[in-house]
């Protein structure tokens, strides 16, 4: 690996970690570098999965206050994240990517599309709410918290096998099924899609070793530990509104480059 080459996979991974603080895509900055430069498709998805650990700790770290009195939360979403993470690395292992792949850009599209609409599907949903009596609301809470831990679930298994722009989906999710605030929930987003990528990676090093360069994950892990610091303290500073837009400008750039791809 020449020093040019070092250097920008370096960039690379600060470019991801900030991206996947902000919003989530980072994957889509990193992934096609490391393609560019040669190497495989499983081993740059692996690798770069490994790296980008590192930037999550740094980017949930810098969302710390935002995550004030979500501990319940977490600790319910956190083992959906947990078997998701592990069973997308194991299906990305044992699975064709082509099929997969075909669908990614689709997921991403209804992402947008919930971060779009969340306000007025969140107040939709509000309204209903406050018109059912006190038991059908109960029923009406559960069926949503199990609905939504399943989505958790799903979204967990498509970033343990990919991870692009898994941050969008989760964003999407949480703000159609949850009244919590956008920065909030980024928060959780970042919690939550750290857990994923730390145990997809150990799957991976546990699994398939010999998939991982860890002179790139080595050089991704130092660039997006330095891009989560600055993920955390330019998505912080967000309006909802313009954090909203970005999400969405960002899903939309990751449609096109994994449609246009060759």
């Amino acid at each position: 690996m020449g020093l040019a080459e070092a250097a920008l996979i370096l960039l690379a991974g600060v470019a991801a970690g900030t991206i996947n603080t902000v919003v989530g895509s980072g994957t889509l900055v990193t992934f096609p570098t490391l393609l560019f430069f040669g190497f495989a498709p499983v081993t740059a998805n692996v690798s770069n999965t490994v790296g980008l650990v590192a930037g999550g700790l740094t980017g949930s770290w810098g969302y710390r206050h935002e995550l004030g009195g979500m501990r319940s939360t977490l600790l319910r979403w956190m083992p959906m994240s947990l078997v998701g993470g592990v069973t997308g690395a194991l299906l990305l292992l044992v699975l064709d990517p082509a099929a997969f792949k075909a669908i990614v850009p689709v997921l991403i599209g209804l992402g947008v599309l919930l971060v779009a609409l969340g306000p007025r599907l969140t107040a939709w949903s509000a309204a209903r709410r406050g018109e059912e009596t006190s038991t059908a609301l109960g029923d009406h809470s559960r069926r949503r918290a199990l609905v939504l831990s399943s989505l958790v679930l799903a979204t967990a298994v498509y970033g343990g096998y990919f991870g692009a722009a898994q941050g969008v989906i989760l964003m999407g999710v949480l703000t159609t099924l949850t009244s919590e605030s956008l920065q909030s929930l980024n928060a959780i987003k970042n919690v939550l899609s750290t857990i994923v990528n730390a145990v997809a990676a150990l799957t991976f090093v546990i699994v398939a070793p010999d998939q991982v360069d860890w002179r790139v994950a080595g050089l991704i892990a130092v660039g997006s530990l330095v891009g989560g610091v600055i993920g955390s303290r330019v998505g912080r500073r967000l309006p909802p509104n313009v954090l909203r837009a970005v999400i969405i400008v960002i899903g939309i750039v990751a449609i096109a480059r994994m449609v246009l791809a060759p």
